[in-house]
């Protein structure tokens, strides 16, 4: 008669697998989770992981170890009982053990905290300085016709994800035709058909038709309507003399070079496309007056909450306060 799986063998093969499909990174979580699990198994329970067949694995144990990781950050807590439901589950899987999955689940749900929702952040100032620099990106000399291009593109990208609250997805696939240049609107078609007006800037305008000017003998010579093509456009070997639009991948890469070359490589938070989305929503808040209706549709948030995490005070406005507030009247 084969030998019963024991709870050892069991945890070392969901490991095994879980190195083959996961990061390295996600792979080192999960041994830690399962070696605290292992850990709380022989201390409070009483229970022997190299002997204790794993078909008699209660759902029970995860429980018990919830109350164990209270001790840990909230974050921490949800990443172990993930890797140790993880392995109950590869338990049923297997057929090494019966585990009642929807019990299981439902008392991690009971017993698990929630991890505290996070403030935005993101480096203000450093977006200012970075604006600055790409502001003044025109007037850097050109090698040749194509790092001219770069240079007017990159300046009027940056500018457009920082006054209209772009996603760089949504940024890099905008066509020429869907800018209303008098009105300074483009329609955006979203998930499920949802369409949304996004509201561009006298600066993100100028900009871009200092760009697209610059880009009229390429655009001209593509053949296709000028509506067709990208409102933001490939500048690189590769491309050649084809109009192609330029990847999310691209504009990501843009964000962080600029900001290389405006703050330095010693710059402590990196700045990301998103980290202009988070400048925008900021700024309408503080432009307004904290009206979160306007923020909210502006930045195109479905649900409020979002668009609340925002409506916070720096810390230096903070400290500015509280000194005129205190320290004035004394």
């Amino acid at each position: 008669m084969p030998q019963a799986v024991t709870i050892q063998a069991s945890v070392s093969a969901y490991l095994d697998s879980v190195s083959l499909s996961r990061s390295p990174n996600t792979a080192r979580t999960y041994r830690n989770a399962l070696q605290a699990f292992l850990a709380a198994l022989e201390n409070a329970v009483g229970l022997d992981p190299t002997s204790y067949p794993a078909e008699q694995a209660s759902e029970d144990w995860i429980a018990d170890f919830v109350q164990q990781l209270k001790t840990y950050a909230p974050t921490t807590e949800r990443l172990y009982l993930t890797a140790i439901a993880g392995w109950y589950e590869f338990l049923a899987a297997e057929r090494l053990a019966a585990v009642n999955l929807p019990r299981l689940r439902l008392l991690i749900k009971r017993r698990a905290r929630r991890p505290g929702q996070r403030l935005p952040q993101f480096p203000r100032q450093n977006i200012d300085k970075l604006l600055d620099y790409a502001l003044r990106l025109s007037e850097q000399p050109s090698r040749n016709p194509r790092h001219r291009l770069r240079l007017l593109r990159d300046r009027a990208f940056l500018i457009t994800l920082a006054d209209t609250g772009l996603r760089v997805h949504e940024a890099c696939g905008l066509l020429r035709g869907q800018v209303d240049w008098i009105e300074g609107h483009a329609l955006l078609i979203g998930k499920g058909d949802r369409q949304s007006l996004v509201r561009f800037s006298e600066r993100a305008l100028s900009a871009l038709r200092d760009y697209l000017h610059a880009r009229a003998a390429v655009d001209g010579a593509s053949g296709r309507p000028l509506g067709s093509l990208p409102l933001f456009a490939r500048h690189d070997r590769r491309a050649g003399a084809r109009v192609l639009p330029m990847s999310t991948t691209t504009g990501r890469a843009i964000v962080a070079a600029r900001s290389r070359q405006a703050l330095g490589s010693a710059a402590s938070d990196p700045i990301t496309p998103h980290s202009l989305r988070h400048y925008f929503v900021t700024t309408v808040l503080r432009a307004s007056g904290g009206n979160l209706r306007m923020a909210q549709e502006l930045a195109r948030h479905r649900n409020i909450a979002v668009t609340q995490r925002y409506a916070h005070l720096a810390d230096e406005e903070l400290d500015r306060g509280y000194h005129e507030i205190f320290n004035r009247a004394n």
